[in-house]
């Protein structure tokens, strides 16, 4: 069902304010560059640092301007239960298409308890839900086991953003799950492997800058010509390890910020980058012509 290229949209703002103009324009840019879909306030959107109010309003933006011509998948995981099936219900009353579910942080549930948990939001949703596992900021990963458990008991759970840095997880993934349930990479700097792996496509941070470029190497990925797909990932190899040399989006903001199209801020407790790092990215933008 999830396919493709889809762009983790960063949140713009403007003095701490949500930079609406920004967000429409990095919208419309996507779309003109075919992704397949967005992903409004997931990791990249800052969604730890948007009050409710904010993140409903953002994911409201980012429907009514995409008006249906890609898909809209919306962040909308918690590690409160409640709250989860709070903005997921929400998500789904403003037209998303899907919701983006990253697994509980911070409190560290036990593979049953993560089952209950998904098996709460899909209860009360009619919305496609996608699974986010990325222990690495989470703490813990959504087990294949779990994975699979879900597929069967709720057929609205219908992917999974696989951010855990093993192509194994993925041959793993595909042994248990359905044709039809869809895989997609978390990390960019990973899409073709895991895609050769048995993946459908990536939720990229890199496509906020180079959406075509991107959108083209999962393209020839998916069709088998390896050739194409591995120049572009070669080209832009340098790109995709550099965007996360902060933490995200702290990086991907200040390369978007050097083309003129949105402040670098982001909110505490992420701060600006180092001047070294600045240098690092900026001459790695510059090597592929995306900065002058």
């Amino acid at each position: 069902m999830f396919s493709g290229t889809y762009t983790a949209v960063v949140t713009p703002f403007r003095d701490d304010q949500f930079d609406q103009a920004a967000f429409d324009a990095l919208i419309e840019a996507q779309i003109a560059a075919g992704v397949d879909g967005i992903v409004p306030v997931g990791t990249t959107g800052e969604s730890p640092t948007l009050d409710h109010d904010e993140h409903n309003k953002v994911i409201k933006r980012a429907i009514d301007v995409a008006g249906g011509r890609c898909k809209v998948i919306a962040g909308t995981g918690s590690n409160a239960t409640t709250e989860a099936i709070a903005l997921t219900v929400e998500a789904e009353r403003a037209g998303a298409d899907a919701a983006l579910l990253v697994a509980p942080y911070y409190n560290k549930p036990s593979q049953e308890g993560l089952f209950i948990h998904y098996s709460r939001i899909a209860a009360a949703s009619k919305l496609p839900l996608v699974l986010y596992s990325i222990p690495g900021r989470c703490g813990i990963e959504i087990g294949v086991e779990t994975v699979r458990r879900l597929a069967e008991a709720c057929p609205t759970v219908v992917c999974i953003k696989e951010a855990g840095g093993a192509v194994d997880r993925v041959g793993a993934l595909r042994q248990v799950l359905p044709d039809s349930f869809t895989i997609l990479s978390g990390d960019d700097s990973l899409t073709l492997p895991f895609i050769a792996a048995g993946a459908h496509g990536v939720v990229s941070v890199a496509s906020n800058i180079i959406p075509r470029e991107v959108g083209e190497m999962v393209r020839a990925a998916r069709a088998g010509n390896l050739r194409a797909a591995t120049t572009l990932h070669e080209r832009y190899f340098a790109l995709f390890k550099d965007l996360f040399i902060e933490p995200n989006p702290v990086p991907i903001k200040y390369a978007l910020s050097l083309q003129g199209k949105m402040t670098p801020e982001v909110r505490l407790p992420l701060c600006e980058m180092s001047e070294a790092n600045k240098a690092r990215l900026t001459a790695t933008l510059r090597s592929v012509g995306l900065v002058a």
